[in-house]
C-alpha cells in the first residue's frame, strides 16, 4: 500500500514540480513534497488508502464522507493535484463497475423514477439550500460581467443573459422546464411582462415558488407546477431549461427533444442551459451515488444532433466553464461559513460529503472535461432573428 501511494506521489510531483503537498499514513509517516505545503492528505487508516486504490474517487469519496481521510488547508489544490493524473489511474474495480452499472439501471430517469431521483437531491429542504445560495435561490451558474460581480448580481445576469438571447417580449409565452425555485420566470414576468410556466419535480422547489410569485402578485403572469416534462402540452413562444438537462438521462435525451419540438411554436426560440462535457469520459460514480442519482452529463455532439434530428437549427453555442466554478467558489464560501448550521440539520458524515461535491465539481469546472453550454436554438429556420449578436450585449446594464 505505501509503494502505491508513493508511485502516485511522485507520478503528481513529477507532472507538477513547483507544487507542494504532504501525505500522512496511518502509521504517522509523513511524504512531504516541494516547500510550504498548501494541502496535506491525511489517510486516518490502512483500510481507507485500500479503498481508494480499489475503486478510486469513490473509494477516495466515501473514505472521506467517514471521516478515514482527512484533508488540511486547501482542498481545491488536492483535486486540482488529482485531475494532473486525470483520475484515470485509479479506476473502480470489476466489482465496483457492475454495481455502478445496477444501480444505473435502478436510478434510470423513468417517469416513474424520476420524480425519486430529483426528491433526493432537491428536497434536503429549502433551509439548507439557502445557507449557500442568494437570495433568488438559483441553483446554476451565474453570469460575472464583472471579476467582484456579487453571487446574487451574478444570478440576475445570467436571467438577463438569457432573456435577450430568447429576445423575450411583452405578451409572448415562455415555458421553464425544470424550473426550480422559480427565479427565471419571476425574472422574465417582472421585467419582459412574460406570461411564463414552469414545471419541477421537487415538491419543496414547487412549494416555495408558488409562494414567492404569490408575494410578489405575478400570479396573472406566471405558475409553477408540480409535473414531469414529459407530461407537459400546450404551444410556446419561447421555451428555456437551465440546469434540468443534467437529469433526463441518457436514454431519454431524444424524448427531450422531441417533446420540445411537439411544446415550441414553429420559428420559436429556446435556449438549454446545461453542465456537459466536450468528449465522453466515464461518469463520476461517487457523484451517481451520493449526489445525482440518474445523473448524465452529455457531451455537446450528443445535444446537437439530437436537436438536428428534431428539426431544430442551432443559432448559437457558448461555454461559461469558468462562470460555472467562481459560482461554486462562491457557494463554497457561503456553505463553510454555515457548516454549523449544515451540521445541525444533517449529521458530520452529510457535512464532509456535500463539502467534497462542491469542492469537486468546482475542481471539474477548472480542470477537468466539465463544460457548461447555452445552445440557442429555433424550431425551424427563422428568417426575421437579428443577424448579429448586439442586442445581447448592448446597454448591459440591468
Amino acid at each position: 500500500m505505501k509503494k502505491a501511494i508513493k508511485s502516485i506521489a511522485d507520478m503528481v510531483h513529477q507532472a507538477e514540480p513547483s507544487t507542494a503537498f504532504t501525505i500522512v499514513l496511518w502509521d504517522g509517516e509523513e511524504l512531504k513534497y516541494g516547500n510550504s505545503p498548501q494541502v496535506t492528505l491525511h489517510f486516518k487508516t490502512k483500510g481507507a488508502l485500500r479503498r481508494m486504490m480499489k475503486d478510486g474517487f469513490l473509494g477516495f469519496g466515501e473514505a472521506h464522507m467517514m471521516g478515514e481521510i482527512d484533508i488540511s488547508g486547501d482542498m481545491a489544490e488536492i483535486l486540482r493535484l488529482g485531475f494532473t493524473i486525470h483520475f484515470e489511474y485509479l479506476r473502480p474495480s470489476a466489482m465496483m463497475m457492475l454495481r455502478i452499472f445496477l444501480f444505473r439501471l435502478m436510478t434510470r430517469d423513468t417517469v416513474r423514477q424520476a420524480p425519486k431521483n430529483i426528491a433526493e437531491h432537491y428536497d434536503l429542504g429549502n433551509d439548507f439550500y439557502a445557507l449557500y445560495l442568494d437570495r433568488t435561490m438559483t441553483y446554476s451558474c451565474g453570469y460575472f460581467r464583472k471579476n467582484n460581480d456579487p453571487l446574487e448580481q451574478a444570478q440576475l445576469n445570467k436571467y438577463e443573459h438569457i432573456a435577450r438571447k430568447l429576445m423575450l417580449k411583452e405578451g409572448e409565452t415562455l415555458l421553464d422546464i425544470g424550473c426550480g425555485w422559480g427565479g427565471m420566470l419571476i425574472y422574465a414576468a417582472s421585467k419582459y411582462g412574460v406570461k411564463g410556466r414552469g414545471v419541477t419535480l421537487s415538491r419543496h422547489q414547487h412549494e416555495y415558488a408558488n409562494e414567492e410569485i404569490d408575494r410578489l402578485g405575478l400570479k396573472d403572469l406566471v405558475s409553477v407546477e408540480y409535473k414531469d416534462y414529459r407530461e407537459l402540452d400546450g404551444k410556446f413562444d419561447k421555451i428555456v431549461s437551465i440546469g434540468m438537462f443534467e437529469h433526463v438521462g441518457k436514454r431519454y435525451i431524444p424524448n427531450f427533444m422531441k417533446k420540445i419540438a411537439d411544446l415550441l411554436a414553429v420559428g420559436g426560440v429556446g435556449l438549454l442551459h446545461t453542465i456537459g462535457k466536450d468528449r465522453p469520459t466515464a461518469t463520476d460514480p461517487w457523484t451517481l451515488k451520493y449526489v445525482f442519482p440518474g445523473g448524465y452529463l452529455p457531451c455537446l455532439t450528443e445535444i446537437t444532433r439530437e436537436m438536428g434530428r428534431c428539426g431544430f437549427s442551432v443559432l448559437d453555442v457558448e461555454n461559461l466553464r469558468l462562470h460555472y466554478a467562481k459560482t461554486l467558489e462562491k457557494w463554497i464560501e457561503n456553505y463553510e461559513r454555515n457548516a454549523g448550521k449544515v451540521m445541525a440539520m444533517f449529521d458530520q458524515v452529510f457535512v464532509r460529503r456535500w463539502r467534497l461535491f462542491l469542492h469537486s465539481s468546482a475542481a471539474g469546472f477548472k480542470y477537468g472535461n466539465t463544460r457548461l453550454f447555452q445552445v440557442l436554438f429555433s424550431n425551424g429556420l427563422n428568417n426575421h432573428l437579428p443577424l448579429t449578436r448586439e442586442h445581447v450585449y448592448q446597454n448591459m446594464g440591468n
